[in-house]
Order: structure tokens, then C-alpha cells, then sequence
């Protein structure tokens, strides 16, 4: 029996350019989904958050044309400010119908993002 399970994942960029945004949501979108073994049609919706430092562009735009999402439900939203926080930072939560146990999920942090979860 199916159950909704959440993946979390982050991964920093160097400069705030559409292009570091969209190779940054590349690679971040398709390790996640490789090592957690989901397809497109298990996702029930993403959410992204930037730090207020990112602008140059929506993540989800490039989740829809860079990996597939065209169907997935997504929105975008500002990180907390808080100081002293990671900066240059994009973090995503898939909501996914899957099989797997909490403990199977496997949570993708990237980049400088490592320091967010160093317990994984």
C-alpha cells in the first residue's frame, strides 16, 4: 500500500544567474529522483525555497523544463532570514506516493548545502 512520504533536499549555487539556478535544480531534482527510484507520476507536489539572495529565477520553471514536472504541482517561496544562515541556497520538499519506509527515503544535500545535514 501506497504511502505520501516527504523527500527533503538542498544544494547551493556561486552566483545568482538563471543559469546556476537552473544547473543547481538539475542536478539536485535528478539525484533525488534516481536514488530514491520515483518517477514523475509518484509525485504529488514540490515545494522550493530560496534564500533571499537567489532571484534571478523560479526553480520550479526549471523543474517543468529542464526535468519533466509539467504536471507536478509546484510553488516557490523565500527561506526564513535568519542570521548567520547558508546563503546562495535552494531547497526543495517532493511530496511523493511511495512504498518505501521513512527510513528508505534518502534526503539529497548538495554542495555547500552538506552542512545543513551532516547526520546524512
Amino acid at each position: 500500500m501506497s504511502k505520501t512520504r516527504g523527500i527533503r533536499g538542498a544544494i547551493t549555487i556561486t552566483s545568482n544567474t538563471k543559469e546556476e539556478i537552473k544547473k543547481a535544480v538539475k542536478e539536485l531534482l535528478d539525484a533525488t529522483l534516481d536514488v530514491n527510484q520515483i518517477s514523475l507520476e509518484d509525485i504529488a507536489f514540490t515545494i522550493f525555497t530560496v534564500t533571499k539572495d537567489i532571484n534571478a529565477a523560479f526553480p520550479a520553471a526549471f523543474a517543468r523544463t529542464e526535468c519533466g514536472f509539467r504536471n507536478v504541482p509546484m510553488m516557490c517561496y523565500e527561506e526564513m532570514n535568519v542570521e548567520g544562515a547558508i546563503e546562495k541556497c535552494i531547497r526543495v520538499m517532493l511530496v511523493v506516493n511511495t512504498d518505501k519506509k521513512q527510513d528508505e527515503i534518502v534526503h539529497q544535500y548538495l554542495g555547500g548545502a552538506k552542512m545543513l545535514r551532516p547526520d546524512l
